[in-house]
């Protein structure tokens, strides 16, 4: 690559960068996760309680653990309370991918061309792209899954010291999504040891060569002192995180326990569709490449690192498979094996023709975030609703159903009623398809959104 191509790279792989940080605070939080966890950080902030998270003043949340509402509540302590600096964390996360991404190419002896196109393919998923900027936990278990895997492959191949951040990876997995991160390593990592050691002969070189015992201590001084003393502060966390997060949400398509939304019931097999659509547009070359390679799977055991690679993509996609409550971020974890897999695939080919594929990630999600912003954001925040004028000295109710992004553009003062309220000004929130006879005597409509209308109340209604 000469100097002026390298100028070139860099310069889109920068301006993809600045894509994603001008779009951060381009859109509101969104109903129901990204308003969800961003009134959690800043409820967080504002008791400084961070040990518990907190869904609403005084209600725990069991859902997930803390690593993510503490990034993105040292964001709002350090900075400001605002979309942009509540995802300000997840974009950083994702950078750190990216160069853990680069860093292990040019070790397994990638030109440093394609190292570079390795990271920008990944940088171009549109999978990654939106998630880079979200107030989720997947970009987070992403970087946990990175580390893990990079660790493993470092170590094992003799960088012995690279073999703690795999059990880093693994503690830091266990506090950003929980015990999914060992899940997802194991479906990875087993296969590939069986198919290159064997079942009997791999433990003596697991043993030798990545010191579980050391190895595991570290990964339990992260993770464990937040659990213990989590359950100890919220009794009864650990049986439903552990039993109804982890096992009844994927295996019941129709579980009902979930206390703070509810299910997304797919067909079994719909996170293969889900990766085809987050992995654009590096998913249809995978796809060719697998085509051109028919008949040549047994073969991937004399490729250990396209094996490997294979695996780290797949192993959210085999554990999903036969779930029924997924999303489409769940892919994310294996997103960064893309990269790689599509340099060795196709080489330089990508460097013709296919650079042109790297435009069409950031084009997709500029034309997203327009979206958002311009046209769709009222229909899944609140934001526009209430910024129209609601007096912080005056009670805000929702009726009957208040949703998180209510919580935090208000916040923390949206309550829920059941029945009409007696105060003698207030704010009342309502969805379109109720109705209320006391609106019409005591309300005048102040702003609305595609769902809501946004009353201001005067006056006692009949007793």
């Amino acid at each position: 690559m000469t100097l002026t191509r390298t100028k070139i790279f860099w310069a889109f792989l920068l301006g993809v960068g600045l894509l994603r940080l001008v779009t951060l605070g381009m859109y509101p939080l969104l109903d129901t996760t990204e308003a969800r966890y961003g009134e959690i950080a800043r409820i967080m902030v504002d008791t400084g309680n961070w040990l518990v998270p907190q869904i609403d003043y005084g209600t725990v949340f069991w859902g997930k653990p803390p690593l993510s509402f503490w990034a993105s509540a040292l964001s709002i302590e350090l900075f400001h309370n605002s979309e942009f600096f509540l995802r300000l964390p997840h974009l950083l996360a994702a950078i750190a991918v990216l160069l853990l991404i680069w860093r292990l190419a040019l070790v397994q002896g990638f030109t440093r061309m394609q190292a570079n196109a390795s990271m920008a393919i990944v940088a171009t998923n549109i999978g990654f792209l939106i998630t880079a900027g979200s107030v989720m936990t997947d970009m987070m278990l992403c970087l946990s899954m990175t580390l893990t895997m990079v660790g493993f492959w470092r170590g094992w191949h003799g960088e012995r010291r690279f073999v703690y951040l795999m059990y880093a990876g693994l503690g830091i997995g266990l506090l950003a999504k929980g015990p999914i991160i060992v899940v997802f390593a194991g479906l990875a990592l087993f296969p590939w040891l069986v198919a290159t050691c064997g079942i009997k002969d791999m433990w003596p070189e697991v043993y030798h060569r990545l010191k579980p015992v050391s190895g595991l201590l570290l990964t339990m001084l992260i993770a464990l002192p937040w659990y213990v003393l989590m359950e100890q502060a919220s009794p009864g966390f650990l049986e439903y995180f552990i039993v109804g997060e982890h096992f009844q949400r994927f295996i019941d398509s129709g579980w009902r326990g979930d206390l703070y939304g509810s299910g997304h019931a797919r067909p079994r097999g719909t996170i293969w569709l889900y990766w085809v659509l987050f992995a654009f547009p590096w998913s249809a070359l995978l796809m060719l490449a697998a085509f051109r390679a028919r008949g040549e799977f047994l073969g991937l055991v004399h490729r250990p690192l396209t094996l490997f690679l294979l695996l780290w993509m797949c192993s959210p996609l085999l554990l999903f498979t036969l779930a029924g409550n997924i999303l489409p971020a769940y892919i994310v974890p294996g997103l960064p094996a893309v990269g790689l897999l599509v340099m060795q695939a196709f080489g330089n080919e990508t460097g013709g023709r296919g650079r042109y594929l790297l435009l069409v990630g950031p084009v997709l999600l500029l034309i997203l975030c327009l979206y958002l912003g311009l046209f769709a954001g009222e229909e899944y925040s609140d934001k526009g609703l209430l910024a129209a004028g609601v007096d912080s000295q005056d009670d805000l109710f929702y009726f009957h159903e208040r949703p998180y992004s209510a919580q935090y553009y208000s916040g923390g003062r949206a309550r829920i009623t059941d029945s009409f309220p007696t105060e003698a000004r207030f704010y009342l929130v309502i969805e379109k398809d109720r109705r209320l006879d006391e609106i019409g005597k005591y309300c005048e409509l102040r702003s609305s959104n595609i769902p809501r209308n946004l009353y201001f109340c005067r006056g006692e209604p009949p007793a």
